[in-house]
């Protein structure tokens, strides 16, 4: 499996700042913010599956930009997997005909432009040969992480969360681990903002990779902007455990 970085980044604000989003070889996104807009048309047309981490705008905010472009060119409707819970958070504040219009029912119900797909966690979702599993995460809305299997090889991605033990045990749980993207949006400075937003800062995301076992790469996503340099040099500063990288929009990662 191969896995292009389409954005990474905590914010907007330039060219390479574009929020969450990675393009799972032609036809997988796993979350849908800014970075999707980049795509050629063509590329937005063959995506037939979005897993979503979490129902934040910066993770979803391209979807409906996205449903609304493909809908009429498609010849099935897009798979969005999502849990419960987010779900019904989109029903209600995005896909409501006030936001934006309810492509799930357009143009009708039985052959809609866009399908949600309930996942919970643990769950795994086949596809050709490719295994997406929903993992635990801990957000201020329900969260959820993903595990990517080729056959050959794993990647977690934590989506957003803050230190969450169950994230740790299923991390461990990998045997062919390759990559582990972690989300750490704040620097040490702003501790308590990240406690109160339950996302890491470098001393959290230190405690939380000073438990994983094996050696995969380890790559910083959700930087907030203007302040990526520093967070990474607090990472490492942090401690010895495995060297950080930090994401980049354009990166990609086989496995």
């Amino acid at each position: 499996m191969k896995l292009k970085v389409l954005g990474c980044s905590g914010g907007i604000g330039g060219l390479q700042s574009r929020t969450t989003s990675f393009l799972i070889d032609e036809d997988i996104l796993v979350d849908c913010g800014t970075g999707v807009g980049d795509l050629p048309l063509e590329a937005l047309v063959r995506i037939d599956h979005v897993f979503l981490t979490h129902a934040h705008l910066d993770h979803i905010a391209a979807l409906p930009l996205m449903i609304d472009s493909v809908g009429e060119q498609r010849q099935k409707p897009v798979l969005v997997h999502a849990s419960p819970e987010t779900i019904r958070i989109l029903h209600s504040h995005i896909f409501n005909w006030l936001v934006w219009p309810d492509f799930s029912t357009i143009p009708d119900h039985h052959q809609p432009f866009m399908r949600f797909q309930p996942i919970q966690v643990g769950e795994r979702v086949e596809l050709d040969g490719r295994g997406v599993t929903a993992l635990p995460a801990r957000h201020t809305v329900p969260a959820v992480a993903y595990r990517l299997d080729s056959g050959s090889g794993q990647l977690v991605f934590s989506g957003d969360t803050a230190y969450c033990p169950e994230l740790i045990e299923a991390i461990n749980a990998c045997p062919q681990l390759r990559h582990l993207i972690l989300e750490t949006a704040f620097a040490e400075e702003q501790h308590g903002l990240a406690v109160a937003s339950r996302h890491l800062c470098p001393s959290m995301a230190r405690a939380l990779l000073d438990e994983i076992r094996g050696a995969p790469e380890l790559h910083i996503s959700h930087l907030k902007p203007g302040v990526g340099a520093r967070i990474i040099a607090q990472l490492e500063a942090a401690g010895r455990g495995l060297p950080v990288r930090a994401l980049a929009r354009g990166d990609v990662l086989e496995f």
